[in-house]
């Protein structure tokens, strides 16, 4: 089995032959572990046109080039724009036609043994807004409108990934906090659960993989998650107290879990903690199968690439089937 056979075995819960695949949901550090520049956001969107078919051409480079360093066994391509707070936008975003275009010359550029992922949304996520909360309880009409408005936009992204190359799409959908879930079992059995189940449905009919992300407690809910058809659910958070092990036992073989190295511990942790870390999840966990791993949310720009590189190691000497 090569590296994108191990990852489509795990999302189809059996055991790969040779071993854990390994892929992150976003992946930062490019320009600290290439000692080159991926341009994107807004610088790319400033360049003048001539150069920007040459940028996305070497952002392609540096990226293949990283992931085969690092063993991925999928690559998560640039998503849309959207702000991790107001007014900054997030770092690993393209505008629309930058962003299709740089997945075609990564689907042109990419060994065969490498998967393309992307973002495509399709579920609702937790709104701590006034106006959201309040609609939950006194326009769900609304919140039904919100919730088929998010899948139909989801099933059209797919499609236009699926042309690109990309053969497995995310809803990045947080349903929980550290606390808790932010839905209450009815919310969920209205607006939550029936989405992911269509989603499922609907992907898997285009022919690629589904995956949930979501951070937070999720322990109330993860058997109704297993039973909706989607493929992986990513992070299984231990800031908020999710336990792969223990998440697996629930699972079974319904459901291929991704993560979940601590990303607190990339950025603050020395390399052995990481190691440790690694081995630990990988010798209690991987047997089996339906085990993706990576860190538990988006590897920042500032992970110290020997904190990361600790963890490859690591699964080189305990990822193995």
């Amino acid at each position: 089995m090569n590296r994108k056979e191990n990852l489509i075995a795990a999302f189809e819960h059996r055991q790969p032959e040779t071993a854990v695949p390994i892929w992150e949901l976003e992946f930062h550090p490019w320009d600290a572990m290439s000692g080159k520049h991926v341009v994107l956001g807004k610088e790319f969107e400033n360049l003048p046109s001539e150069k920007k078919e040459k940028t996305l051409y070497s952002n392609a480079e540096i990226m293949l080039s990283v992931s085969e360093e690092m063993n991925f066994s999928a690559l998560t391509v640039p998503v849309h724009y959207w702000e991790h707070s107001p007014g900054h936008i997030a770092y690993f975003v393209l505008p629309e036609e930058g962003r299709h275009r740089q997945i075609e010359i990564l689907n042109e550029l990419k060994p065969d043994d490498l998967m393309l992922i992307a973002a495509s949304g399709g579920v609702l996520a937790a709104d701590y807004s006034l106006d959201f909360c309040y609609k939950l309880v006194d326009a769900p009409e609304e919140i039904d409108k919100m919730a088929e408005d998010a899948y139909n936009y989801a099933i059209e992204a797919a499609k236009k990934y699926r042309d690109c190359g990309v053969e497995a799409v995310f809803t990045a959908s947080d349903v929980a906090d550290n606390s808790g879930p932010f839905f209450n079992p009815e919310q969920m059995k209205r607006w939550i659960i029936p989405y992911l189940t269509k989603f499922a449905e609907s992907i898997r009919k285009l022919g690629m993989y589904s995956i949930l992300h979501s951070d937070g407690d999720l322990v109330k809910y993860i058997d109704d998650i297993a039973n909706t058809g989607v493929d992986a659910l990513q992070a299984i958070d231990p800031t908020a107290g999710m336990d792969m092990q223990s998440t697996k036992n629930v699972v079974g073989n319904r459901l291929c879990l991704c993560g979940n190295i601590d990303c607190a511990l990339f950025l603050m942790g020395t390399p052995e903690d990481v190691f440790n870390s690694t081995k630990e999840l990988l010798t209690t966990c991987k047997n089996g199968g339906g085990l993706a791993l990576g860190a538990s949310n988006a590897v920042q720009p500032d992970v110290p690439p020997e904190n990361y590189r600790a963890m490859i190691e690591a699964w080189k000497e305990f990822g193995k089937y």
